[in-house]
């Protein structure tokens, strides 16, 4: 007989204990046990199941390799970040803020799937048919293939989207979403870290065993993680986030993890009434509304896998109205803000310790790779002295904490593309050995250390108004400029 007991549950990891405690033993959260009521059988009471075949172990170098062509969405921005598709038997979760557009992508994704003669069943237990077929009109994907290959479920219950799935024999599934999913025998509420965890693991069957690709849709918490255990990240094979500024258009698609792929591309979307159009060139788009001549405002030259990204740093720099200064950071890494706060303040004569502080990537894209830290300390000074980058200039290079200047990987690739998108100048560091980089349509400034780079991006001097601590104290240090 079946008997009813109280457990407290970590909401974070998943972990199990006999009574609540502050701090889960397991990943030291705290506050994160739940009392949940869980059924349990006697194992005297308990249907033994069919005794199952013995599996002999295969040598590696046996494993038969069965093709596996990958699935196209007919979005190449979305294969991209995929490695180059879907691939067949694959877990993949997708994630992002309420209202940011994944509904909208993954409608988008069954219909181009569904475009290939290929069947796609798509799950939801947020909405119903009725409302799944509104927005598949919105998106111009009732009429053609997409009308007739597309099967909505509107269902909660995992078992019976693995039976449709299984009965017709469809070549993706999609799960909107997994924290709205339950099964059957397991008590508990939707969204409780039992049932994610049990939702997510036969969904992972159905994809292991009879090969659909199986997405699901994941909700994200306050501070921008996947919502329910920590279990989910690691049972899928990939883990895609949808991200950007809620206010804007833009919308980055980058990966988190990918077992099938690199986790290093990103992709780039524009949100519009017709769904999430493909941005062709990003770089541009990035750009499209950057004022010219602001002061705290420095365009930087990136790379997000094998991309070259042009991006606008912004930075603000004020004086400190009481207490402890603010530094507040969107987008880019605050460990680092607070290096090239030390950095600019000891190496460079810029102090900024009695100042707030507040640096942004415009359009809504996040990047930490360290090519990004002179383009941030330019920006600081820039804000500070009140005086704009030199027009039509692009910087890129890392700060070290000695304040000398670092090369990034790429370089060419970057400036390459700043010269297309009509730069004609580039700050970057100067090189240890041979000679300076040259680049056709486009003037190499290579200097060797931040206090150096402040000086031809800013210039020399102290404006009115301004305190003289912040200009540097001695004569400019000589940078080298390779005209191309």
């Amino acid at each position: 007989m079946a008997r009813a007991q109280s457990r407290y549950v970590c909401q974070a990891c998943g972990a199990e204990f006999l009574r609540w405690e502050g701090q889960c033993r397991a990943c030291e959260a705290w506050n994160t046990l739940v009392e949940t009521v869980v059924t349990t059988t006697p194992r005297a009471g308990r249907a033994r199941g069919p005794a199952t075949a013995a599996v002999a172990p295969v040598p590696l170098a046996d494993v038969r390799e069965g093709p596996l062509p990958r699935l196209a969405t007919g979005l190449a921005e979305l294969d991209r970040v995929l490695g180059g598709g879907i691939v067949p038997g694959s877990l993949v979760l997708i994630g992002g803020e309420p209202g940011v557009g994944k509904s909208p992508l993954l409608l988008q994704v069954a219909g181009g799937v569904a475009s290939s003669e290929r069947g796609v069943l798509y799950a939801t237990g947020e909405e119903s048919a009725a409302q799944v077929r509104l927005r598949a009109a919105r998106l111009g994907l009732i009429s053609g293939a997409a009308g007739t290959g597309v099967g909505i479920l509107a269902s909660s219950e995992v078992g019976a989207i693995v039976e449709a799935a299984r009965a017709a024999g469809h070549a993706l599934v999609v799960v909107d979403s997994i924290q709205t999913m339950t099964v059957e025998e397991l008590d508990g509420p939707a969204g409780s870290v039992g049932q994610v965890r049990e939702s997510a693991l036969r969904l992972m069957e159905l994809a292991k065993a009879d090969g659909p690709a199986v997405i699901l849709v994941g909700h994200v918490t306050k501070d921008g993680s996947i919502a329910g255990p920590r279990t989910l990240e690691h049972l899928v094979d990939a883990v895609i986030e949808l991200g950007g500024d809620r206010g804007g258009v833009l919308r980055v698609l980058r990966s988190a993890k990918n077992r099938f792929g690199s986790t290093d591309e990103i992709g780039v979307f524009e949100m519009r009434e017709t769904g999430l159009a493909e941005v062709a060139d990003p770089g541009r788009a990035f750009l499209a509304d950057r004022p010219e001549a602001e002061p705290g405002s420095v365009v930087a030259a990136t790379m997000e896998g094998t991309r070259p990204l042009l991006v606008e740093v912004q930075a603000l720099v004020a004086p400190a109205g009481y207490g402890t200064p603010a530094r507040r950071v969107s987008g880019v890494d605050s460990n680092r803000l607070a290096l090239l706060l030390a950095v600019l303040g000891r190496r460079a004569g810029i102090g900024l310790g009695s100042h707030d502080v507040y640096a942004n990537l415009a359009g809504g894209l996040s990047v930490s790779a360290p090519g990004l830290d002179l383009a941030i300390a330019l920006a600081l000074a820039s804000s500070l002295r009140d005086r704009p980058v030199t027009p039509n200039t692009v910087v890129v290079g890392e700060v070290g904490l000695l304040g000398e200047l670092r090369p990034s990987g790429g370089l060419e690739r970057r400036l390459r593309e700043a010269a297309r998108l009509g730069f004609s100048r580039a700050i970057v560091p100067a090189p240890r050995a041979g000679r300076p980089l040259t680049v056709d349509g486009i003037e190499v400034a290579a200097v060797p250390t931040l206090r150096a780079a402040i000086e031809v991006a800013l210039g020399a001097g102290t404006p009115p108004g301004r305190d003289p601590r912040a200009a540097p104290t001695s004569s400019p240090p000589r940078s080298a400029r390779v005209v191309g």
